[in-house]
């Protein structure tokens, strides 16, 4: 991997992780889509009919399948909250970048979303107090940190790739 995004829901982990590897000719995966293609079930119907242990820990396998590929890896929201994934994370020598964003622009941007149902059952206040849950273990094995509140995906895109040239220095 040359890089793996995390961050919470609604932050850009996709559009940049895709946008990204455009940039630098390498595949992107995002973590979500490989579980869902990996099971032929959508996350919804996974958390369903097994629960979010079973997901989790297929999480951790597909995560470190793909650890050692080449490409761009885009995380799911909730990723570094298992404690073996965070590990795995902080432990990886891939670039690990947060992206970063307030909780209005979460909301502008995931509210009504019928992809992200868990959102439309959480209150703002109460996707607030998820993403101050999990902030602590994002910011625990990033290695750069960028807000997207205000940035284009191009823009931020333009801040992670001059960070990647900078460790290759």
């Amino acid at each position: 991997m040359k890089a793996i995004l995390v961050g919470f829901m609604g932050t850009g982990k996709t559009t940049i992780g895709k946008l990204l590897a455009q940039n630098l000719q390498v595949p992107h995966f995002d973590l979500d889509q490989v579980i869902v293609e990996h099971t032929g079930l959508t996350i919804n119907q996974l958390f369903e009919r097994f629960g979010e242990k079973t997901f989790r820990n297929l999480e951790h396998q597909l995560l470190l399948n793909h650890l050692n590929k080449d490409g761009i890896l885009s995380t799911g929201g909730g990723t570094p909250v298992m404690s073996d994934n965070l590990t795995s994370l902080k432990q990886s020598q891939v670039p690990v970048v947060l992206l970063e964003a307030s909780i209005e622009t979460i909301f502008k941007r995931v509210s009504n979303n019928q992809a992200r149902p868990l959102v439309n059952q959480l209150s703002f206040q109460q996707l607030a107090a998820l993403k101050q849950q999990r902030n602590s273990r994002y910011y625990a094995c990033a290695d750069l940190v960028v807000a997207t509140d205000d940035l284009s995906p191009v823009q931020i895109s333009t801040k992670i790739n001059f960070f990647l040239k900078q460790l290759k220095n």
